[in-house]
């Protein structure tokens, strides 16, 4: 048995995971879906980049949580990433599920200028996208019209700070889940990971939200991730 901890991508909360925590459940493995600190039902709770990472942290430690594999999407790669190397023992493995990777001293935002853009036009929040934002990716008008309704703007620091790294990204343990419907390539952070030798490179058909358009398969990846396969 391992304990999936699962880290939902900017404006979404622990909800986002609904459709995929039962398949893990069924067999036989813990889910834990995790709303950040600002996000969802934790909207209004001040936070920055260190504060989505010690929630990860301390998620773990008050569950007491062993044989954890911890599962980041899109922008929580970076908080992810940060927390794994902080649990020691109890980190089983690490997946990246399109997402962003940690560099240290470097923020989610750095490489996308419009997004600290958008903050200052926003009182610090990156709001909620529209559903244009999400056609194309292989989602039904009806998950499209759910992720709408539900998202919540972003609170911008998380997003502006810079990550803070111990040790080389490299030597964790990890998988990344590259959603690749056209047969793209990973970007370079992310291929010079997998080359290093401790990183393996999993892909999936669909678009960048699979906890919504392929909830099952994406639980299967997880679960051969867990069984180290």
């Amino acid at each position: 048995m391992v304990n999936f901890v699962l880290v939902p991508g900017a404006r979404l909360g622990s909800w986002a995971w609904d459709d995929v925590v039962p398949h893990l459940r069924e067999a036989g493995h813990g889910a834990h879906p995790l709303t950040l600190s600002g996000l969802a039902e934790k909207r209004g709770v001040p936070a920055g980049q260190q504060t989505h990472v010690q929630d990860i942290v301390d998620e773990v430690l008050r569950l007491d949580l062993r044989e954890v594999v911890l599962v980041g999407h899109s922008y929580a790669g970076v908080p992810v990433g940060q927390a794994a190397e902080r649990i020691g023992d109890r980190l089983a493995h690490t997946v990246f599920l399109d997402s962003s990777v940690p560099a240290d001293g470097e923020s989610f935002a750095g490489p996308w200028p419009d997004i600290e853009a958008s903050l200052t036009r926003n009182d610090g929040f990156w709001p909620p996208a529209p559903a244009s934002h999400f056609e194309g990716h292989d989602l039904t008008e009806q998950q499209i019209a759910r992720i709408v309704a539900h998202s919540t703007p972003h609170p911008g620091r998380t997003l502006t700070e810079p990550a803070a790294l111990s040790g080389p990204l490299g030597a964790l343990k990890a998988t990344y889940v590259l959603c690749a419907p056209d047969g793209e390539e990973p970007d370079d952070d992310v291929a010079q990971l997998v080359a290093g030798g401790h990183w393996r490179l999993v892909r999936m058909d669909t678009g960048h939200w699979p906890m919504f358009s392929r909830p099952r398969e994406l639980a299967q990846v997880l679960l051969d991730t867990a069984a180290g396969e």
